[in-house]
């Protein structure tokens, strides 16, 4: 599963021609998540910090996200998405 971010310890990662709805993988620690892009809506458990970094970051890029879901849906690697500074 290729990483598309990372910070501050927190990995974003997005599977190949994985199911829909639309989302991406975190993981700080041993602390796992989905995140649905369009919503924000979360599968799993992550210490409240890092949920609202991964949160802020995928409030900032959404658009972003959407185009390495559609190159990953394709079998095609993801682009690389900056990190939260």
């Amino acid at each position: 599963m290729p990483t598309i971010s990372e910070f501050f310890g927190i990995r974003i990662m997005m599977r190949f021609i994985d199911h829909n709805p639309p989302h991406f993988h975190a993981q700080y620690q041993r602390d796992k998540i989905s995140v649905e892009i369009m919503n924000g809506k979360i599968k799993g458990e992550m210490s409240e910090r890092a949920l609202r970094l991964v949160l802020e970051w995928l409030d900032m890029h959404r658009d972003e996200l959407m185009t390495a879901w559609q190159q990953a849906s394709t079998g095609n690697d993801p682009i690389t998405i900056e990190p939260l500074q």
